[in-house]
């Protein structure tokens, strides 16, 4: 029995340090999940919240505590609607849909190649572009008006679709499953107050995007001709077709994301 009992103990701490690691780990990916976004604003006020009901209930501050009650029981609710659209990328992000899942692999360094001397070419001649790259969480929900393409990806069209007296030129160009889908898009832009003032239309729309999904917003200036990057709400600017291509590939080429893993 003593044997039994001591199994038991050992089996049971197994269970409890499994379980913290879990949570830990849950823990962590949300954190990695909502950085960089407002979600982390969103966070510390709740978190305030919660100090000021335990403050309120050592002091017996009864009415506030009374509101403060009312409110942290519809909390989960409160949480769904301000976080839904962070949910909604952690929960298509268990679904994966890679960006090349209809592209051969051996397309896919031709793809990044083609999408690299576009936006070299275009900011040489200070053309302005916004090409957005669909990776695992689909954008149809966020796409406003569009034309539909359905071309294989090439700098040439990608080139004449921005050049100024396009028709479609002042929208954004979306890129799924390895070839160019729609043109002339509107997307929702960044509510960011942190932004720099500096940045156009075309900044904050591939910022706004984004914030909310996983997908990838490659920005020509029309201004200076400087090329950016901008993924999970956050943008590199000032690239060169090297510093490009090598963020590019390691976004979207999956072969080489599973090596480095």
């Amino acid at each position: 029995m003593g044997g039994l009992e001591e199994l038991t103990k050992h089996f049971r701490w197994m269970l409890d340090a499994l379980d913290v690691a879990l949570v830990a780990f849950i823990i962590y990916r949300i954190i990695l999940l909502i950085k960089g976004t407002r979600a982390v604003q969103m966070v510390l006020g709740l978190a305030v919240v919660l100090i000021v009901y335990v403050l309120a209930q050592l002091t017996g501050l009864f009415t506030l505590q009374w509101l403060l009650d009312n409110f942290l029981t519809s909390i989960v609710l409160v949480i769904v609607v301000i976080f839904q659209n962070d949910i909604r990328r952690a929960l298509m992000h268990v679904g994966r849909n890679p960006f090349y899942a209809d592209a051969a692999y051996r397309e896919e360094t031709k793809i990044i190649d083609e999408l690299v001397t576009s936006a070299v070419t275009l900011a040489s001649k200070k053309i302005g572009a916004l090409i957005v790259i669909e990776r695992e969480t689909g954008l149809k929900s966020f796409l406003e008006i569009g034309v539909e393409i359905d071309a294989r990806v090439s700098s040439d069209l990608i080139c004449a679709i921005f050049l100024p007296f396009s028709p479609i030129h002042d929208g954004a160009l979306v890129l799924q499953n390895g070839r160019l889908k729609q043109a002339g898009c509107f997307l929702p832009l960044s509510q960011n107050p942190d932004i720099s003032k500096s940045l156009g239309t075309r900044h904050r729309a591939a910022i706004g995007l984004t914030e909310l999904v996983d997908a990838v917003a490659v920005v020509v200036s029309e201004e200076t001709g400087k090329i950016s990057v901008a993924v999970g709400g956050r943008m590199t600017r000032d690239l060169d077709s090297t510093s490009l291509r090598r963020i590019l590939t390691r976004l979207l080429d999956p072969g080489k994301a599973k090596a480095n893993r």
